[in-house]
C-alpha cells in the first residue's frame, strides 16, 4: 500500500511538472504572438505636447477652470502659428535602447539612427535612455558603432543611464559627448567573461563516448563534452584578455581623463563613485534633463518597431522569464 501511494504521488508531482513547464511555453507563445502583431515601421512623438498635457491636468485642478482656460486660450495660439510656420528651436531626439544578452535591439537602433541622422541638424542632439546589463561582444560592438556614427555626422550625443550600463552597456555609453546617470545607476563592468559547465568525467562514467572532429588546432579550445586541455583554457584566455585590450582601448579613445588602472577591473559602481572615477560627466536622471531641454528644445521619440520571428519572439521570452 505504501509502495502504491509512493508512485501515485511521483506520477502526480512528473505530472504537475509537465503541466507547469506546458502552462510557461502557452504563456511564452501567446505573449509572443502579440507582440508579433507590431507591425514594422517609425514612430515618431513629439514629446513637448505630452509635457505640456500633462503639466495642463495639473493646473486645471490647482488653478481652477475659468484661470486654466483664460492662460490656455493665448497658448492654444501660439500652437497653431507653429503648426503652420514650424518651429526654430533646435531639437533632441530620443531614443530608447534596452539591451539584452545578445543586444537584440540593435537591429531597431540602426533604423532609428538612420532616421534621425537623414532629418537632424548641427544644432541638435540625440539623447539615448540606455538600460544594458552587458552581453556578447560582437552584437555590442556593433551596437556602440551605431551609436558613434551619430558623433561622426557631428551631431552631439548625451547618454542617460537611469538603471545600469554595465560591460556591454558600457562599451556603449562610453562613446557619448556626454554621459548622465542617476545616483544609483549601476556603471562599469568593464572586464570579459566565459564561463561554461563541463560534462566529460560525468559521460565518462556512463560509458558514454564524446567525438569532436575540428581543422585548425584552435578551431575549438574548450568544449562542453569532451575532456579541456591546459593548452585550450590558456588560448581562451588569450582570446579575453585581447577582447578586454579593445574595450580598454575603446574607453581610452572617447574618455582619455578615465584611469584605465583603477577602472577596468571588471568592478562596478553606483552613479555617484562613477562620477568620481570620470566614468560618467554628470549626476542626473534622463527626466530631469528632458524637462530642462523642452524649454528651449523640440523634444522627439523616435522608435523603430521591427516585427521579429516566432524563433526570436521565443526566445526573447526566455530571456525574460529567467531575468526574473
Amino acid at each position: 500500500m505504501l509502495e502504491l501511494l509512493s508512485n501515485y504521488g511521483l506520477f502526480v508531482a512528473e505530472l504537475l511538472t509537465v503541466a507547469v513547464i506546458v502552462a510557461v511555453v502557452a504563456v511564452l507563445i501567446i505573449s509572443s504572438a502579440k507582440r508579433g502583431s507590431v507591425q514594422d515601421g517609425l514612430t515618431v512623438e513629439h514629446l513637448n505636447k505630452r509635457y505640456q498635457n500633462m503639466g495642463d491636468t495639473v493646473r486645471r485642478a490647482v488653478e481652477g477652470s475659468e484661470r486654466f482656460k483664460q492662460a490656455s486660450k493665448q497658448r492654444r495660439k501660439d500652437q497653431k502659428r507653429l503648426a503652420k510656420k514650424g518651429s526654430d528651436q533646435p531639437r533632441v531626439f530620443v531614443i530608447d535602447f534596452k539591451g539584452d544578452i545578445r543586444a537584440s535591439a540593435t537591429a531597431s537602433l540602426r533604423e532609428e539612427v538612420s532616421a534621425i541622422l537623414a532629418a537632424a541638424g548641427k544644432d541638435d542632439q540625440v539623447l539615448v535612455r540606455l538600460e544594458n546589463p552587458g552581453g556578447t561582444v560582437h552584437e555590442h560592438g556593433l551596437a556602440a558603432s551605431q551609436l558613434l556614427r551619430i558623433k561622426q555626422h557631428g551631431i552631439r550625443l548625451v547618454v542617460a543611464v537611469d538603471k545600469v550600463a554595465a560591460s556591454g552597456g558600457y562599451l556603449m555609453a562610453c562613446v557619448a559627448d556626454e554621459i548622465l546617470a542617476a545616483p544609483f545607476a549601476i556603471v562599469g563592468s568593464i572586464g570579459v567573461i566565459a564561463q561554461l559547465p563541463n560534462f566529460h568525467r560525468w559521460l565518462e562514467a556512463k560509458g558514454v563516448d564524446f567525438e569532436q572532429v575540428t581543422a585548425g588546432r584552435y578551431k575549438r579550445t574548450l568544449t562542453l563534452f569532451g575532456e579541456n586541455t591546459d593548452e585550450g583554457r590558456e588560448k581562451l584566455k588569450e582570446e579575453l584578455e585581447e577582447v578586454h585590450r579593445l574595450f580598454k582601448h575603446q574607453i581610452a579613445e572617447h574618455r582619455s581623463k578615465v584611469d584605465l588602472d583603477v577602472v577596468a577591473t571588471g568592478e562596478h559602481w553606483y552613479g555617484l563613485k562613477a562620477l568620481e572615477l570620470e566614468l560618467i560627466d554628470r549626476i542626473t536622471t534622463s527626466d530631469d534633463f528632458l524637462l530642462d531641454a523642452s524649454k528651449d528644445h523640440d523634444i522627439y521619440s523616435v522608435s523603430y518597431k521591427r516585427r521579429r520571428s516566432l524563433p526570436e519572439r521565443l526566445m526573447s521570452g526566455a530571456e525574460a522569464l529567467l531575468s526574473r
